[in-house]
């Protein structure tokens, strides 16, 4: 028979067995699993049926919501009928460009198959979004948005609101994502788009001449007298948009992770592939319902007056629908009054984000530039008799083997490190070029743009600092216009027409990085570059190549059979095989304590009342 000393010992270890296994599991950095279809559904975003692309059914697809430095788990499955790719857009996977579904990174998912990404948003805050990477899926949506959250520990810089409302803005066509991208391949212009979207919805019918009837348009349901968040991204394919509410403020209070100094616009220009958090206080008298507009940009045809956005801001308590004009946006041509408003937009260097410290505690105006990158780009032109865009006389060619593949297998001439620090003279090209990074330098990067339209530039794996932008050509006295206090850091970020924009970026975060133009039309054309960065030093911290990767290229032959990944919706989800293990381990645990811990609590119970006898 067991002592009682041993049975003592052995259930207390096997309860602290029971606590560690519990901590193991749900202590730390918490992790959250998403099981995502993506394929074609129909919807009438504008009145008929046409095919656009959806997540679980959903268009725009659902929120991943999460907090600081949670783990995420996205299972996708590929429905389509093409390739894909989903990048998170400003998420920047510290160490970790494995999973940023470019495909500077990441072999194409092929239709019909599976792959999981796994990523931690670690260190950051703030309002972002995820959209397809490849062939103008974005055109046709598969886009959706990306909340992180503070950590209970770092308070808001404002009361926390009432409510959280995600509100995607965007140009749309009729046309299918294939056909545009053929008319960008054949050098047709985009023309104008078909309508402006709120939320995946066409316009509210604020005038009968213009909306067609039976359009459905998004509603927002508001009390009266609350405060909320709303995060607008400008998820479109190449058309900046002004954003506003009748009748209402918009208190900006965060861009794309970094918290703001605090000011009330009535309107906000939103360039393609931005996010802004504004707080918008019910404080109206609700006679009526409110519009709430998107309207476009810099454009200079009648037919660009008839394609607005309008959706609708509703009180419970509103007296009626929303009539009468829309509200005034700037002046259309007016590229001034949008530069101005961009320059106001200012790092909030007191507050607290992703951690304790403020904002302001990194310096970037006091730190040395180590490299210079002037980037030109220019209008699509003919190279070797196909249509391209260009940085600094180069377009973009992706090899078939991925960048980040080429380099962990050490394949020869996959690429370049040679991207020019400014444009040569020398005829435009077709390449493979990328910029060669300085892990830990500071790179100051000019865009200067040559085109006729604004272009949004948007950097992966990092925040930038804006600190400053003009029109003309940029030189080096330039320098003495720039913000070194508080630019606000973001990644994604405008360079108006015969303007230029600059930035500074630390490259701490190793890995291979895309640049590109958020507008569709010129970064499939080209209108793209990688930036490398590689720690000299060994970094055991930092994550390998995917055990799931897929390998295509010059690496095929290493893929195992895939057929599997067809079948990948019927399987279980991590999540649920996880809880599957671990309520069997738990259980086995809790058999084992009964039977062998119960006879020892007995054992000790009837000696304490034999002594408690003897006592008397």
């Amino acid at each position: 028979m067991l002592s009682a000393s041993y049975l003592c010992s052995s259930c207390v270890s096997f309860f602290f067995i029971l606590l560690w296994l519990l901590n193991g599991c749900f202590g730390g950095d918490p992790y959250v699993f998403y099981d995502w279809t993506i394929s074609y559904v129909t919807a009438s975003p504008l009145g008929d049926k046409q095919q656009v692309i959806g997540i679980n059914g959903q268009f725009p697809g659902p929120i991943l919501n999460v907090t600081t430095n949670w783990n995420v788990v996205v299972n996708v499955k590929n429905d389509l009928d093409e390739p894909l790719l989903l990048t998170w857009n400003g998420v920047q996977h510290r160490k970790n460009s494995w999973q940023d579904g470019v495909l500077g990174t990441n072999c194409p998912i092929p239709a019909g198959w599976n792959w999981t990404y796994q990523f931690q948003v670690k260190d950051q805050i703030g309002s972002f979004f995820y959209f397809p990477s490849l062939d103008f899926q974005r055109a046709a949506g598969g886009y959706g948005g990306i909340i992180i959250n503070n950590r209970d520990v770092i308070p808001l810089p404002f009361a926390v609101p009432d409510g959280d409302i995600t509100i995607f803005i965007s140009d749309w066509y009729t046309k299918s994502h294939k056909k545009l991208r053929k008319d960008v391949e054949n050098g047709v212009d985009l023309g104008v788009p078909d309508g402006i979207l709120i939320n995946g919805l066409g316009p509210y019918r604020y005038d009968a001449a213009i909306v067609p009837d039976g359009i459905p348009y998004q509603l927002i349901n508001v009390e009266p007298g609350k405060t909320y968040r709303l995060r607008v991204h400008n998820v479109g394919i190449s058309t900046s948009l002004n954003f506003r509410i009748q009748n209402h403020n918009l208190l900006l209070v965060e861009t794309e992770g970094s918290y703001t100094v605090q000011q009330n616009y009535t309107n906000m220009d939103i360039h393609v592939g931005q996010s802004f958090s504004f707080l918008v206080t019910t404080d109206q008298n609700a006679s009526s319902d409110y519009y709430i507009v998107a309207s476009p940009r810099f454009v200079n045809s009648s037919e660009w007056n008839k394609v607005t956005g309008v959706a609708i801001l509703h009180y419970s308590n509103s007296l009626g629908p929303a009539s009468g004009p829309l509200p005034d946006p700037p002046n259309a041509y007016d590229t001034y009054f949008s530069m101005n408003q961009a320059r106001s937009i200012r790092w909030n260097v007191s507050a607290g984000a992703a951690r304790p410290n403020p904002q302001g505690s990194f310096k970037y105006g006091q730190i040395t530039v180590t490299d210079v990158y002037v980037i030109l780009n220019r209008p699509a032109e003919l190279i070797e008799g196909k249509w391209r865009t260009t940085l600094n006389g180069i377009s973009y060619l992706p090899p078939s083997t991925p960048l980040m593949l080429a380099q962990q297998f050490n394949i020869p001439g996959a690429y370049k490190l040679d991207f020019p620090y400014k444009l040569m003279s020398r005829a435009p090209k077709v390449d493979t070029s990328l910029i060669n990074g300085t892990y830990k330098g500071f790179m100051e990067i000019i865009f200067q743009n040559n085109d006729t339209t604004v272009q949004s530039y948007h950097m992966d794996g990092y925040a930038f600092f804006v600190v400053g932008m003009d029109f003309g050509v940029w030189t080096e006295n330039s320098r003495g216009t720039y913000n070194k206090w508080d630019g606000v850091a973001r990644s994604t970020t405008q360079v108006f027409p015969g303007a230029w924009t600059a930035i500074l970026v630390y490259l701490d975060n190793a890995g291979i990085w895309n640049l590109r133009a958020e507008n569709l039309d010129t970064w499939y054309l080209g209108q793209e570059v990688y930036v490398n960065v590689i720690n000299p030093e060994i970094d055991k911290s930092a994550p390998l190549l995917p055990d799931n990767a897929i390998y295509c290229g010059l690496l095929s032959s290493l893929q195992k059979d895939q057929a599997q990944r067809i079948n990948f919706s019927g399987a279980p989800s991590v999540v649920d095989a996880s809880i599957t293990v671990l309520l069997a381990f738990v259980i086995a645990l809790f058999s084992y304590l009964i039977r062998h811990c119960v006879g020892w609590v007995l054992m000790v119970v009837n000696e304490m009342n034999i002594f408690s006898w003897n006592l008397f």
